[in-house]
């Protein structure tokens, strides 16, 4: 009688994004245990914050900030901050991302939402941009509940709300602009005034040498696809989409910044509202990284003037 023995190969490494993760043959994904950039947590007795399940069905979480006091009767634009990360790590827990999130509480004296998404390559495109929409459509239905979320309630100015995010956070906010349109009233009674995009995370020339793109495109995607390409072959024609008002803004040292610029360049071409702004010798990620540069205090001054004038 003899036995015959099954042996299973252990699974190998076949991505790899140094000193993040390391995706497996079997799908599995192992990432870092810590923060790439771990930073001292900002004193914020003057900022409260609170985490909210927003999306029971995927167990996703928002941040919410607000000042800790505000005037009575005065009501606080509402600012989406969604992290980047190249769609494959990075959440609101980060303490960077946390400090920024104080930062914007802070100076823009609004509500500030942070929420996660599913990450890749376990959930590709378009995971992240549902579940950031997801997170929007939660504010509708506490603005049209009977019994809102406490936060909320009484402080949070549904008529203006902002959309932001930086890298890939930014290609999220520029895909939710697309999906809403200026003028739209599906998220009725709120309203979303504009879009601050920092360093938006697009397709370069060579997808072979962008990892996290890799990962995170539908499988079988090229750099044309609608969801990280804006002007490729299969994209809506952004010339004819009603967009609400645009701030951008890239460091001259980003690798990304052709196209960040080529994206702005286009969108003024055709009479949007946008507004367009380079750093000098900062490279990608320095509003995180680098939060008490002139760069970053000047960006910060930017976004309070464009929450001012698009309110």
């Amino acid at each position: 009688m003899s036995t015959s023995l099954t042996t299973s190969n252990p699974p190998y490494e076949v991505e790899e994004v140094p000193g993040v993760l390391r995706m497996y043959s079997n799908g599995s994904i192992v990432r870092s245990a810590k923060s790439l950039f771990d930073s001292p947590v900002l004193d914020d007795s003057f900022i409260l914050s609170k985490e909210i399940l927003f999306d029971v069905t995927n167990n996703l979480y928002l941040r919410l900030y607000k000042p800790a006091s505000t005037p009575s009767n005065t009501k606080l634009p509402v600012f989406y901050y969604i992290p980047g990360g190249g769609f494959c790590i990075r959440t609101r827990m980060w303490s960077n991302f946390h400090n920024d999130c104080i930062r914007l509480a802070s100076e823009l004296q609004a509500v500030v939402i942070a929420p996660d998404y599913r990450l890749a390559s376990e959930h590709r495109l378009p995971a992240a941009i549902d579940d950031a929409y997801t997170a929007v459509k939660w504010l509708k239905d506490q603005a049209v509940s009977e019994n809102p979320y406490a936060w909320l309630n009484g402080i949070a100015d549904f008529g203006r709300v902002f959309i932001s995010g930086d890298s890939a956070g930014a290609n999220i906010a520029h895909n939710l602009a697309v999906r809403i349109c200026a003028g739209s009233n599906e998220l009725a009674p709120v309203i979303v005034r504009g879009y601050v995009l920092l360093e938006l995370f697009l397709v370069g020339p060579s997808l072979r040498r962008r990892r996290f793109w890799r990962l995170s495109m539908p499988v079988g995607a090229t750099k044309d696809h609608t969801l990280v390409n804006p002007f490729g072959p299969t994209s809506p024609l952004m010339e004819t989409l009603e967009l609400g008002p645009i701030l951008v803004a890239v460091g001259i040292s980003d690798l990304l910044k052709d196209q960040v610029k080529d994206y702005a360049s286009k969108l003024q071409k055709w009479g949007k509202n946008i507004e367009f702004v380079e750093y000098e010798d900062k490279q990608h990620g320095f509003f995180t990284f680098d939060p008490n540069c002139e760069a970053s205090t000047h960006f910060m001054q930017l976004i309070k003037k464009f929450v001012v004038v698009n309110s």
